[in-house]
């Protein structure tokens, strides 16, 4: 992982709350940051529809 990919930007928006509480109880099972698994979805839209290559796929951000 190079220097650009640790660089971290906020975004903010809202979600529906029936969403968020089945993130919640996903990441607590999974163990993972609710930010990790947002950027993995993210990922997986971007290449689902040919954005991004799976050999451009970086992992999520490491642990704080």
């Amino acid at each position: 992982m190079n220097e650009t990919d640790l660089i971290r930007k906020s975004y903010n928006t809202t979600l529906n709350k029936s969403l968020m509480k089945q993130l919640k109880m996903l990441s607590i099972q999974l163990d993972k940051r609710h930010n990790d698994m947002i950027e993995e979805a993210i990922l997986d839209l971007l290449i689902k529809y040919g954005n991004m290559t799976r050999s451009k796929r970086k992992t999520p951000s490491q642990p704080r």
